[in-house]
């Protein structure tokens, strides 16, 4: 998933993105969480936003999240992403320097979130 988020961004000329451990962790949990309580939404089920959840994982500068929920692999997600103009938005967005992925099975099919940060 980061390969192909780089891969968008070095087409539009952004900078690649590093992994930051703080950001994997948020976004692992938030799809762990959505896959075990049957939900969907950037906010937690608890009203934690993006931005709180990525600040609890020690990342200090949160910036932007996706979330997706049923495509098989990460290049549909991307697909998806990349024809979505939020979406799009955040992974095309040249000041963002950092990203996290996390992906959570469920029955009704993966969870997908990532998190961007500055």
């Amino acid at each position: 998933m980061v390969t192909l988020t780089n891969q968008e961004r070095a087409k539009a000329g952004c900078s690649a993105l590093k992994v930051d451990d703080r950001l994997v962790a948020a976004a692992r949990k938030h799809s762990a969480d959505m896959a075990a309580n049957n939900y969907f939404s950037h906010d937690s089920r608890d009203g934690t936003d993006p931005f709180e959840r990525m600040r609890a994982a020690g990342y200090p500068n949160p910036a932007a999240e996706n979330i997706a929920m049923g495509y098989s692999s990460p290049e549909a997600v991307m697909k998806g992403w990349m024809n979505s103009p939020g979406h799009r938005r955040n992974i095309l967005d040249c000041s963002l320097r950092t990203i996290g992925v996390g992906v959570a099975k469920s029955p009704r099919g993966p969870y997908w979130t990532q998190d961007f940060g500055r």
